[in-house]
């Protein structure tokens, strides 16, 4: 099962105004959404995004997300090649769900399924 690349990389901030004017400034773009718990920028075909208080969240730094058509079938072919699940998949609003696993070395991966356009 072929993934649809990384589209959506998801930041942890302790500082959320100072991170967005960086962000802001480097994308030359304002956030499409912009709240006290998330900041998300869409540029070049990517989703760039500001978790305040990440590391509270264990976020240990950045975490890229590979789009999937299915993602509980591809959670399980990572944990069948030896990833580790770590967050099992959530709905974040709108049906979009998101999964983190790490690699053998505990790198965190995300996955995330869009729901089916209809």
């Amino acid at each position: 099962m072929t993934t649809q690349g990384i589209k959506t990389v998801l930041h942890p901030v302790s500082d959320l105004a100072a991170a967005k004017a960086v962000y802001t400034a480097l994308l030359g773009t304002e956030p499409q959404a912009d709240a006290p718990y998330y900041v998300g920028y869409d540029t070049a075909g990517q989703h760039i995004g500001l978790v305040p208080n990440g590391a509270q969240q264990g976020m240990t730094g950045p975490v890229t997300y590979w789009h999937v058509a299915d993602i509980e079938a591809k959670l399980a072919e990572v944990t069948a090649a030896g990833a580790k699940v770590k967050d099992e998949p959530k709905d974040v609003g709108t049906g979009r769900l998101v999964a983190t696993f790490t690699d053998p070395d505990g790198n965190v991966l995300g996955l995330l399924q869009d729901p089916e356009q209809a």
